[in-house]
């Protein structure tokens, strides 16, 4: 039987993200926008008791909780074809309706005053899973640091406590950097979200706008990409990170197994993705032929990576684990000769305490979806210069512009709270030193010598 995988969706990007999300997995599954399957769908190889359920007349619904402080993007969901997909008992909106106005504080109070009504949605939707008492039931929250980020730290806090052995992972998608934020106080909400991202989740898959933005661009050739096109980008991150629980082969068929492999120590557990070939439906026609080499050889191209970080030669930045999903028409021998070449090539730089070595799964594909390649791929990675981006690093980013405001704090919330941020900032700088430590062989006994 699968683990079934619970999705919370936050705040304004956590929804939209994940309406293309659901969009996507309905599309591969052959659900139709009320949840009934299609009639086309009948090959039946494929698992959609991961992410859905059935209820008594045998639609499909999506195991996901949709949560905002104000309305206007679930208003939306429930003005859209899929509206009748979702449970609308699993949909909470705050009464007050006014969003916590960017202020990570007020959104963390909010959380304090509703998570009771919120975690009776969460807790209705555990216990009707049909798992045994030792399986993990894998939460995936998606929100952007400055808008769902105080209700997704406080409920991240929350879960930790609540359900202390399952696996918490994030999707969680960064400002632009190349653009001069509107809110005076991100900074706080950067560390402040980055606090717990560090310490009350299992695993963070980063995503940054200035990225997605640069691949929109450049890739696909979209000139102004608009917010439904890059939250296409994610879901197909996503979605293409999940392949091989939805259409399971004789491994990686649980998120743990996924996981486990990416992650050697506790807090290095924030993840960059890459995925290729990329294209629109108008660039079908430019399509040229794939192979398994090619494939994994533009997965480690940095172009091709959903995180703009800096990989300066002057650095040691290495890989502390990659796995990447392969998709399409697979000989098993292309792999061995493609991590071969890989290596003799010296194509990617490998942590000097661990094993240098790329793991590979491979994964079919939907039958309901046509593609225009014969083989696609999705890297996850963990890589050390995930502390840092083009080239300055995004932890010391929002370290350097806290430091620039600790002399005056912006709401009274700030001034009861003047001790979170501080702390919150220790804890980011030691994530920050723990990358830096892993590229060094001495990574082992890093912790001891810490003390």
């Amino acid at each position: 039987m699968p683990r079934e995988i619970i999705t919370l969706q936050l705040g304004q990007c956590g929804n939209q993200i994940g309406f293309e999300f659901w969009k996507q997995l309905c599309a591969e599954h052959g659900i139709s926008p009320e949840g009934i399957v299609e009639e086309f769908a009948t090959e039946g190889t494929d698992r959609k008791d991961v992410f859905f359920y059935q209820a008594d007349d045998e639609h499909y619904i999506p195991r996901a909780v949709l949560l905002d402080l104000e309305p206007r993007v679930i208003h939306t969901i429930l003005n859209s074809p899929y509206a009748n997909l979702y449970n609308p008992e699993n949909i909470y909106l705050s009464e007050h309706g006014g969003g916590a106005g960017n202020n990570w504080a007020s959104g963390f109070s909010q959380g304090e005053k509703i998570h009771e009504d919120i975690f009776d949605i969460i807790d209705r939707e555990a216990d009707g899973s049909d798992i045994v008492c030792h399986s993990l039931i894998p939460f995936s929250l998606t929100f952007e640091e400055h808008l769902g980020s105080g209700l997704g730290s406080y409920l991240l806090e929350r879960l930790n406590d609540r359900y202390p052995k399952k696996l918490v992972q994030t999707y969680s998608v960064f400002p632009n950097q190349d653009e001069m934020s509107d809110v005076v106080v991100q900074p706080y909400n950067s560390l402040l979200t980055l606090k717990r991202l560090t310490q009350n989740a299992d695993c963070v898959v980063v995503l940054d706008n200035t990225a997605l933005n640069r691949i929109a661009t450049d890739r696909l050739h979209i000139q102004k990409p608009s917010f439904s096109q890059i939250n296409q980008l994610v879901s197909t991150i996503m979605s293409a990170s999940t392949t091989t629980l939805r259409y399971p082969g004789y491994m990686n068929n649980d998120l743990i197994g996924l996981i486990a492999s990416l992650i050697p120590t506790p807090r290095l557990h924030f993840l960059m993705t890459g995925y290729t070939p990329l294209t629109t439906d108008q660039a079908v026609a430019s399509v040229r032929k794939t192979t398994v080499l090619d494939v994994m050889r533009r997965l480690l191209q940095p172009k091709n990576v959903m995180v703009s970080t800096g990989r300066d030669r002057q650095t040691n930045h290495c890989y502390i684990a990659i796995l990447n999903i392969i998709q399409g028409e697979v000989d098993p021998t292309q792999v061995h000769k493609s991590l071969q070449r890989i290596r003799e090539r010296k194509l990617a730089n490998f942590i000097p305490w661990g094993p240098a070595s790329i793991q590979v799964a491979l994964s079919r594909r939907s039958p309901y979806l046509p593609s225009a390649h014969r083989v696609s791929g999705l890297m996850m990675a963990n890589h050390t210069s995930i502390s840092s981006v083009r080239p300055d690093p995004k932890f010391s980013i929002s370290l350097h512009q806290f430091c620039r405001m600790a002399r005056f704090e912006q709401t009274l919330m700030f001034v009861l709270l003047s001790l979170t941020p501080s702390y919150s900032r220790e804890v980011v700088q030691q994530l920050v030193d723990e990358y830096s430590a892993a590229t060094r062989p001495d990574y082992i006994s890093w912790g001891t010598q810490e003390q």
